[in-house]
């Protein structure tokens, strides 16, 4: 089973308070083929001497000055030479010891381009207190309709298609990530998994939900990246996007 690498993409910028937590959840795993890539954006705390401190696991690193997150992630993605990829933003953890083993023996049995899986939003201080978990569903291109799309940091994508389909667009700030699946998954119909297992711990934070003004400008990056990636009813689904989400405050306890 080792035979597929993995690529894990950490983007970091001043990422000194939980890039430890981290980058020893990716050392932790027991799948061995694992290419740990940290992109950094000329931080001014720590978070170098930290990477330095793992620089024996890391197989690959850079810190220059980027265009935010996205940038950064784009970077990672040209020195990638894995057969997936996946994106652990530097708040992050992966939530068992096993989710790389798990997501290639997925890849492995299910003739798909990408897998995506579980999310639990946690708290910054104590990642075992749950607030809200993002629990998927299987893929159905037609979700996508109504603001449906996979979590994120669970998404898991051949490396093959990057270099046909290109990376994200930091343009859209806040929505490049849905931009970015959107385009592969509706517009490209790109094939897809749901793994029903806990993937990933997020510790809760987030610009695109830290007030209303900062949601209504998230609000109006969706609207654009559906419109680009000609979504129907953009301003509606644009609207639904955020609703269909608080079903997830009710259930922070249902995943596996």
């Amino acid at each position: 089973m080792n035979s597929m690498r993995v690529t894990i993409i950490t983007p970091t910028f001043n990422s000194e308070q939980y890039l430890k937590d981290c980058i020893e959840s990716v050392l932790r795993q027991d799948y061995q083929n694992i290419e740990y890539i940290i992109v950094d954006g000329l931080s001014t705390d720590s978070t170098i001497k930290i990477i330095h401190q793992y620089h024996d696991k890391i197989a690959n690193w850079k810190s220059e000055k980027d265009k935010g997150m996205y940038d950064a992630i784009n970077k990672g993605m040209q020195m990638a030479t894995g057969d997936i990829i996946g994106i652990l933003n530097s708040d992050d953890v992966l939530a068992s010891n096993d989710v790389i083993s798990t997501i290639v023996q997925t890849f492995k049995q299910n003739p798909v381009d990408t897998i995506y899986g579980d999310l639990q939003y946690v708290d910054p201080d104590d990642i075992n207190k749950i607030y809200r978990t993002w629990k998927g569903k299987p893929f159905k291109r037609s979700r996508f309709k109504y603001g449906w799309m996979p979590a994120h940091p669970t998404f898991y994508i051949k490396r093959s298609l990057v270099n046909q389909y290109g990376g994200y667009e930091n343009h859209f700030y806040s929505a490049a990530d849905y931009e970015f699946m959107s385009r592969y998954l509706f517009v490209h119909q790109v094939s897809s998994y749901y793994l029903p297992k806990l993937l990933v711990k997020m510790r809760r934070g987030g610009q695109s939900n830290s007030s209303m003004m900062q949601r209504l400008r998230a609000n109006r990056r969706d609207y654009l990246a559906m419109k680009k990636n000609k979504i129907p009813f953009p301003f509606i689904v644009s609207i639904l996007k955020p609703l269909i989400k608080i079903p997830q405050y009710y259930r922070k306890n249902d995943t596996k």
